[in-house]
């Protein structure tokens, strides 16, 4: 378990870490002291109740919010602002309403050789199953499949570290279920490292290989679990529900302590 502000033991093929991370808004502090890191992982979830500070950790991640304190590296770098190999999903696909989907997903890269920019766009396309859906519009598609054009978006560009705020928390409980189901075949050797924001426990531990759970405000660490159970998982089974209980049992103990 991770303790407020104490620094877990670095891994040495670490990707990502945060020490003493502090955010203030004027007199407010909405997180920390909060520490962390993480490495080999495919996918670490932070989970915790609404308003406890899981989307202020994962705006300071992308260089959204600035820092009050502390520091964050990737890769042995500082994270100071806004990086090329940080990716951002949000909850809402935000896709330019009068642009195809080609178009919206090469936003960012205008900068290449057109003949560069479509490979990149089309192998980014196949990875989510849209290809045949290149030139439509936004419109024409449904709310999963804008969700799947917005992580084609993120993935483009091949960054390091994709961060996914409540990515399917706007979708049908179906269609929800669906794009976990999808993402868990998308992400892999070729994929970044994930880090997924979610009120949803058994989202969380349907997707995560990592699961911090975080109560607040201030934001803190308060369980860090390991989830050692095979993908894809039965989520009516012992483990799976254990590790539910597990959780549900500290965010409840976390709160009669705040209460």
């Amino acid at each position: 378990m991770s303790l407020p502000g104490r620094t877990p033991c670095i891994r040495e093929s670490e990707l990502f870490s945060a020490k003493s991370l502090v955010k203030s808004f004027d007199a407010f502090r909405a997180l920390g002291p909060l520490s962390f890191s993480f490495g080999t992982e495919h996918v670490l979830g932070v989970v915790g109740p609404s308003g406890c500070g899981k989307s202020t950790l994962l705006r300071l991640i992308a260089g959204l919010e600035a820092i009050t304190w502390g520091t964050m590296e990737l890769d042995g770098d500082p994270v100071t602002g806004a990086r090329s190999d940080i990716a951002v999903v949000f909850q809402e696909p935000r896709l330019l309403p009068w642009a195809s989907v080609r178009d919206n997903v090469g936003l960012g890269l205008w900068h290449l050789p057109r003949a560069q920019r479509q490979e990149a766009v089309d192998a980014a396309l196949r990875r989510v199953n849209l290809f045949d859906f290149a030139d439509a519009l936004p419109k024409q598609l449904s709310g999963g499949m804008a969700q799947r054009v917005g992580i084609a978006r993120a993935l483009v560009a091949k960054p390091r570290l994709l961060l996914l705020d409540e990515p399917f928390a706007a979708l049908d409980p179906l269609t929800r279920v669906k794009m976990q189901d999808h993402l868990l075949d998308i992400v892999g050797d070729e994929v970044p490292n994930v880090l997924l924001i979610t009120h949803d426990i058994e989202e969380a531990l349907v997707l995560s290989d990592r699961i911090i759970v975080l109560d607040g405000p201030p934001a803190r660490i308060v369980r860090d679990i390991a989830i050692d159970l095979p993908k894809p998982r039965h989520r009516t089974g012992a483990p799976f529900q254990a590790h539910k209980a597990e959780i549900l049992e500290t965010l409840f103990g976390a709160a009669d302590l705040a209460a």
